[in-house]
Formats: C-alpha cells, sequence, structure tokens
C-alpha cells in the first residue's frame, strides 16, 4: 500500500493507504474528502478535482500534460504546482504524496 496525505483547505489532514494505480481523486471521492467535487469523474473534462502538490513533491509528481493543461485554465486561483488529482496516479514512486485542496473549485 501507499501513503497519501490530503489536507483539506481547513488544515484538516487526511492520510490514506491506497492502491498503486488509483488516481489521488478516486482516493479523495472514496474518502468524501470535503472540496473535491470530480464532476466529470475523472476524465479530465473539468477542473473541479484540482490540488495543489506540496512544494516537496512537485519534482516527482511532474508537470500536467497539454489536455490537463487546458483543464487548468478552468480551476479557481492556479499556481504552479496546480494539478487534476484525477491525473495523478499514485505509484511506489508517490508513497507518501502530500496535496492540497483549494479554497474552492472552479
Amino acid at each position: 500500500m501507499t501513503k497519501l496525505t490530503i489536507i483539506a483547505f481547513d488544515g484538516t489532514q487526511h492520510d490514506f493507504d491506497v492502491q498503486n494505480g488509483s488516481t489521488v481523486m478516486e482516493n479523495a471521492v472514496r474518502n468524501s474528502v470535503p472540496g473535491i467535487e470530480a464532476e466529470c469523474g475523472g476524465a479530465c473534462a473539468c477542473a473541479t478535482c484540482h490540488v495543489y502538490v506540496d512544494d516537496a513533491w512537485t519534482a516527482i509528481v511532474g508537470p500536467p500534460e497539454a489536455m490537463e493543461e487546458d483543464m487548468l485554465d478552468f480551476a479557481y486561483e492556479v499556481k504552479p504546482t496546480s494539478r487534476l488529482s484525477c491525473q495523478i496516479k499514485m505509484s511506489d514512486a508517490l508513497d507518501g504524496l502530500v496535496v492540497h485542496v483549494p479554497e474552492r473549485q472552479a
């Protein structure tokens, strides 16, 4: 199992053991993390699963692909560490990943 931490906008920390191959969004929705709406269900067709990757993880997670980057144009308060959580697949390399939920979704 891989460790994932999602920090809600109010500072509440949600720690999970997750399956490799699952996405951050799937785990957030499955565990009712507030602030992750995921309206498109993970199809990279909206920006309602927007998160900020913790600075320590930005290089490891990597930048968004072109389609995700286009969707991020619709996200609220995009930052250099912004990603759509539906596009971050958990793996051994991401064991311990920390992401932060923005104040609101698009």
